[in-house]
């Protein structure tokens, strides 16, 4: 069996493959540069964060007076992995119930990765309640339930139902029956479908209200699911959720395959700006890079730079 590392690696040799090819006994020189400035851009790093890796790595190459396109190389992952280090966070328990709402795009994985997570915590002993609160997709209950019934947990469902209210009775139950974690599954939807955005606000706001008087209320977690696959339009997602409803933490999916792992960069140093401009930034909390349960894990920087580019 592969070891996720492996499967990370070979879900980003798209890009990887691009990368190498930029340094297979290629000269310290302008056009190393310049060919490798090309590679992260067609990895959908973006011209900001392709200009600020190549700046680290300069100030790099000429700190440590490297002599071969190998220790360039190795100095390029020392810096991505340092650019990518503030987006490694643990998703914890703080809160009984630790209230997580769960937004994103359709297609992008959301209600599959909600499956994932209920796994994984309720595989570590926790119990976990989920709120089938898209009742905009067709059957996307029943595909929830699925979930629940796997990792045999509950769900609160209605058939019909206001979003909000469902999630509103699935924190109230949640407290009175002591669950550890409630994982609120909103419906998918564009930035751009504002009656839809609204509603995810509206969520919030009853999620907040179901849980007033505590000391921190919830949602204690507002988790956007990105694909992999999009590139740029991943950052241009999260800017718009976040701007919506506040993100804290992201799930970036199938990123078995994709030709555009480098935007991880991107959301890196957008991250960085809200933490400069005091903000909250998001965390990377899991990344996923198959269709399996354990295909679904915590992001680690070193080890996504590592497969990235080596």
């Amino acid at each position: 069996m592969m070891s996720f590392f492996s499967k990370l690696k070979s879900g980003l040799k798209k890009t990887n493959r691009a990368i190498a090819e930029v340094f297979t006994g290629k000269q310290i020189d302008d056009d190393l540069y310049e060919e490798l400035e090309a590679a992260l851009l067609m990895s959908d790093a973006g011209v900001a964060a392709t200009e600020h890796l190549l700046a680290d790595l300069k100030a790099r190459v000429k700190a440590t007076k490297a002599g071969d396109s190998s220790q360039v190389k190795t100095l390029l992952i020392d810096a991505m992995t340092e650019l990518l280090a503030p987006l490694q966070g643990l998703l914890e328990l703080a809160y009984k119930p630790t209230v997580m709402m769960v937004a994103g795009v359709n297609g992008a994985g959301k209600t599959t990765s909600i499956g994932k997570l209920t796994w994984h915590f309720a595989s570590a002993g926790h119990s976990v309640l989920l709120a089938a609160a898209d009742t905009f997709r067709a059957a996307a209950r029943e595909q929830l339930a699925v979930w629940a019934d796997r990792n045999k947990v509950e769900i609160i469902s209605q058939a019909g139902a206001d979003p909000s209210s469902v999630c509103y009775d699935a924190v109230i139950a949640g407290k009175a029956r002591g669950t550890h974690l409630v994982i609120a599954d909103t419906a998918g939807r564009l930035p751009t479908q504002a009656h839809l955005m609204a509603e995810l606000s509206k969520i919030k706001r009853v999620i907040q209200k179901a849980d007033e008087g505590s000391a921190n209320p919830a949602p204690h977690e507002v988790l956007l699911v990105l694909d992999g696959n999009t590139g740029q339009n991943a950052l241009a997602q999260a800017k718009a959720f976040d701007a919506a409803i506040g993100v804290t933490g992201l799930i970036i999916t199938k990123l078995d395959g994709t030709a555009k792992g480098g935007v991880l960069a991107a959301i890196a140093l957008w991250a960085r700006e809200l933490a400069a401009a005091g903000k909250t930034a998001p965390r990377v909390y899991f990344i996923g890079v198959g269709e399996a349960l354990e295909d679904l894990q915590p992001f680690v920087a070193h080890e996504f730079a590592q497969a990235l580019l080596s």
